[in-house]
This record gives structure tokens, C-alpha cells and sequence, in this order.
């Protein structure tokens, strides 16, 4: 079994890839509008249907597909923004966050009732399957989403730390009313947010696509093990966002490979567990002081 154990580390780098590409936008959000938003994981899920219906339906190809998915993902970003968040922004956190939750209810069950329950595929980004890398078969798809994955951890972590873009996003998410007599459009840095992390979102769905079935309920499944990611790293923290997908990914694989395939799903959660009981504000996490 030790022989296989490059490959198991490879596929789980590549699957926790997609997880800590999907926990950027929870990241992205809880430190650019201090929200946390449970529908994440279906703008990967809405992000997977429009390419395959683009793909099949329209007969779009294949790069328009993927392009199309991602820009037409930011638009509804932007649509969730002010359906969902905007009505309820002078309102607690808790009111925020029961309303993402009712958004993740909802969207999978439109999607369910107008696609149909069929679980379905799409192809990969490139025709090319792989090639071995000495005894790692280099899968071409998990190699594109970690390649990805990296571009974008590099592309916020520029906005948020070197542009003035990223500076009014974090002062709009510290206080909104003190960003508004900066002179700061609060609406359009939240628009913005939301728009991004739909992107993100996206992304994670389409790269994931090829390699899971595309269906109604892979936008939960997502969004749990993200968020678990972003809670294992320390909240809101990007680089371990990164990091805690990665750590799910590896626990998963080679949990399936070594204990037990039927109970893949557990041995995230698991590793969350030990982290929280170890290092409650997570591996990167920062103690908070909180007023008097």
C-alpha cells in the first residue's frame, strides 16, 4: 500500500485544492463584508449547471462554456447580493446568515426542479488525461485546479494587502458608516465582494465537474468541508484557508485508502474536531480582545 502513497497525496493535494478554492470565498466575504455566507457552495453548484447547460443544451464551446459560467456566475453574484444580504444589512449577523441558508435551500431545489435530479458529467479542460510523473500519474484536471487554486490565493491576497481596492474593502467590512464619511461606496464594495466570491464559487464548481458527477447536491457537500477548511485554518485567514482544505483533501484520500472508503466524508470533520479541541481559533487563528 506505501507503493500508491505518492498518488493518494497527489489526488488529495488535488481535491483539497478544490476545497480551499471554494473556503477563499468565505474568506473573501467575512473579511470584506463580515459575512458568512452557507450559499458558497452553491455558486459551485450553479457554476457546474451553466457550463454543462452551455456545454450540452447550447452547444457553446468548451472554453466559452467555462468562461461564460464564470462571468454569468459574478453577474448572479451581484443579484444574491441584493436579493439575499442588501435588505438585511442594518440587521444582526444572525439575520445574514439564516438568510444564506434559506438562499442554499432554495437554489439547489429550483435547479432540482427545473434540470431534473440526473446526476451528469462534462470533460475535462484538456483532452490529454495525464502523464506519469515516475510513479505519479499527473492527472491533468487536479493539476489545472491546483494551478488555479494558487493564481487566485496569489491575485486576492494582492488585492487585499497591496491595491486601495482591498484596503476599502476591509475598512467597509469594519464599519460600514465610518467607510461611508471616507468617502467609501459601500454598495459597490459589497457588490463587488459578492460578485468575486460568486467567482470563486464558480471556479470550484466548474474545475470540480470533471471530476464528480454534476448534481444537485455537490453545493452542500462543498460548502460543509470549505467551511470546515476556513474553520481548521482560522477563521478568515487566507493562507489557512488554503492550508485546511489541503489537510481535508490529503485526510480524505487517504482515509479512503487506508481505513475506509465508505467513511471518506468523516475523516475531515475528524481532523476539524482535533484541531478545535487542540487550537480552538484554528492553526492560523488570532485572539481576538473583545470590549468591556
Amino acid at each position: 500500500m506505501l507503493a500508491i502513497l505518492p498518488q493518494l497525496i497527489y489526488t488529495g493535494l488535488g481535491i483539497g485544492a478544490i476545497y480551499a478554492l471554494c473556503s477563499l470565498g468565505f474568506v473573501l466575504l467575512i473579511r470584506a463584508a463580515n459575512v458568512v455566507n452557507f450559499a458558497q457552495g452553491q455558486f459551485s453548484m450553479l457554476g457546474a449547471y451553466i457550463m454543462l447547460v452551455l456545454l450540452v443544451g447550447v452547444g457553446v464551446p468548451y472554453w466559452a462554456a467555462f468562461l461564460l459560467a464564470v462571468i454569468l456566475m459574478a453577474g448572479f453574484g451581484v443579484v444574491f447580493a441584493g436579493a439575499v444580504y442588501w435588505p438585511l444589512r442594518h440587521r444582526s449577523q444572525l439575520a445574514v446568515i439564516i438568510s444564506t441558508i434559506g438562499a442554499s435551500i432554495l437554489l439547489p431545489n429550483v435547479v432540482l426542479a427545473t434540470y431534473g435530479p440526473s446526476p451528469a458529467t462534462v470533460p475535462g479542460l484538456f483532452a490529454n488525461p495525464g502523464f506519469m510523473v515516475g510513479p505519479i500519474f499527473v492527472d491533468t484536471q487536479y493539476l489545472s485546479v491546483m494551478v488555479i487554486t494558487v493564481a487566485m490565493v496569489v491575485l486576492q491576497y494582492v488585492i487585499f494587502e497591496k491595491t486601495l481596492l482591498g484596503k476599502k474593502l476591509q475598512a467597509t467590512s469594519q464599519d460600514k458608516e465610518m467607510a461611508s464619511m471616507l468617502g467609501i461606496s459601500v454598495a459597490a464594495m459589497v457588490l463587488i465582494t459578492f460578485a468575486y466570491s460568486a467567482i470563486l464559487g464558480a471556479l470550484a464548481g466548474v474545475l470540480v465537474a470533471p471530476i464528480l458527477f454534476v448534481s444537485v447536491g455537490m453545493g452542500g457537500t462543498l460548502a460543509l468541508k470549505a467551511f470546515a477548511a476556513n474553520i481548521i485554518g482560522g477563521y478568515g485567514n487566507i493562507p489557512g484557508a488554503i492550508l485546511g482544505g489541503l489537510i481535508i483533501g490529503l485526510a480524505e484520500t487517504l482515509g479512503a485508502a487506508y481505513i475506509s472508503t465508505p467513511y471518506k466524508d468523516a475523516f475531515g470533520f475528524l481532523i476539524l474536531l482535533l484541531v478545535l479541541l487542540v487550537r480552538p481559533r484554528g492553526l492560523f487563528g488570532e485572539l481576538i480582545a473583545e470590549k468591556a
